[in-house]
Order: C-alpha cells, then structure tokens, then sequence
C-alpha cells in the first residue's frame, strides 16, 4: 500500500489530511492515536472501502479509483466493529468463517468445495475455536467472537490483513491470548502485511515492526517502531506527557 498525500474530506472538516504513507509485504504496522485521530479512516482507505478526497492510493498494486474494489477486497481481510454487528447471532461459528469464501455474512444458498471447507477448519484450529465451530456466534463471549472475525478475515488468504482496535472490550487473560496468536502471525513470514488499530502501546503485539502515530487527522510519526514509539512521540499524540517502558518485546505507558 502507498498513500500520497491522502486527505479524506467529510462535511467540511478533513478527517485525515496530507497523508503519506506505504506498507510493504513484510511490514507489520500499528496505527496509534487517540479517539477522533483518523486511525479507522486510514483503516477503511487501506481496505479499500473509501476514497480519498485528494491525493493517491495504491492497493496491492492498484491504484484506487482505476481498479474493481469488489476484485481488490477480496485480497485484503477486514475486521471492524461495523462488519462484526453485521454477523446474524445464529449463524454457526464454523459458516461465520467459510461464508468469506463468497465475500458474503450469513449462509444462504453457496456452495463451497473441499479446498474451503479445510482452509475454514485450519484457521478455527489455528484460533482454537474447533471445538465451537457449531455453536450459534451469538452465543461466544466477546474474546471468542473476535477471534472467529478475525479468523473469517484470513479465509481469502489475503495479501493484507487490516485489524481494528481487535483487542477492545477484552479482558486481561483474553488479551494476553488474542496478542499472542497475533504474535505468531506477525512473526509468520509466509502471512500477510498486517496493520492493526489501537488506543494503546500495551495492545502491541510482539513481531510487529512499524508504527504510525496519528492526531487530528495528521500524522505525528512514522516508521521503525523504535525509533517512533518512543516518550517524545507519544506524548505529542496523545497530548499529554508520558513515560514509555519495554520489557521483553512489549511496551507500556503512563502518566509522566
């Protein structure tokens, strides 16, 4: 992905402005910010799902506008809190993942082969949610559900894979869970480009590599996480000192 000097104008007001920035294959990024900053506007530009007011965006190799989103979301897996609320509370765990083979939310009348079935399977193992691929999705607690999205968001294989603030409303043990598996991913080389949204430098996983640091709609910092998450950087972003501790490949912070 390669944005140039995007800017997303709704109402008058730039929800995002001058923009500039790229991910490449092997990257794993985190978006930080405070709420309002523009970190899911910059998500839904990556996934394909907006278009900027101005500048360019190029996706995988295409440049938005000139290209078939419809072809070009099927690379790119999404989680957003906006597609979870769409998932039908019946629908079995196990369809929830293999119903992103057809881009679609809910089983109707598709057919999937084999190839589907398996690679549905292997990710819930992967997420270690097989032994609730019957259950009714409505019926998981909140850690469970975000894992069967996100698991739904790697059914295409996609080239990119774009996680919104996936670690919200967990508690501590379910966390420390989701962050791990993150982990492994990230530290996958065969897996995707991966960029995830937070609020919070805890919510790091180990193995990612960049950061980009955003606050009302402008980018703050870019690049090597150590050399932009860092006490001057953060507390810029985030309006307010703070003091910045790694231990063990893990970041956290508080007041100054």
């Amino acid at each position: 992905m390669v944005a140039r000097g995007v800017t997303v104008t709704r109402g008058g007001s730039d929800l995002v402005r001058d923009v500039d920035w790229s991910v490449r294959a092997a990257e794993r990024w985190v978006v930080l910010g405070p709420n309002g900053a523009g970190k899911t506007t910059l998500l839904h530009l990556a996934g394909a799902r907006l278009h900027p007011t101005r500048g360019t965006l190029d996706l995988l190799g295409e440049r938005l506008g000139r290209v078939d989103v419809r072809d070009l979301r099927l690379r790119i897996g999404l989680t957003t809190a906006l597609l979870a609320e769409r998932i039908p509370a019946e629908e079995r765990v196990g369809d929830v993942v293999l119903t992103a083979a057809w881009s679609v939310i809910g089983r109707f009348r598709e057919a999937y082969d084999g190839v589907d079935e398996a690679r549905a399977a292997m990710l819930l193992g992967l997420f270690g949610m097989t032994a609730l691929r019957l259950r009714p999705y409505g019926t998981l607690s909140e850690g469970e559900r975000k894992r069967v999205q996100i698991a739904r968001a790697l059914m295409t294989d996609p080239e990119l894979l774009l996680l919104d603030e996936p670690a919200a409303g967990l508690d501590l043990g379910m966390r420390e869970d989701l962050l791990r598996r993150l982990s492994e991913l990230a530290l996958d080389r065969a897996g995707p480009a991966m960029v995830v949204v937070t609020h919070h430098v805890e919510e790091i996983p180990p193995g990612f590599t960049h950061a980009l640091l955003v606050r009302d709609g402008t980018v703050i910092a870019r690049g090597p996480l150590p050399e932009t998450v860092t006490e001057e950087y953060l507390s810029k972003t985030f309006a307010t000192p703070l003091r910045l501790t790694v231990a063990d490949g893990r970041f956290s912070a508080r007041a100054a």
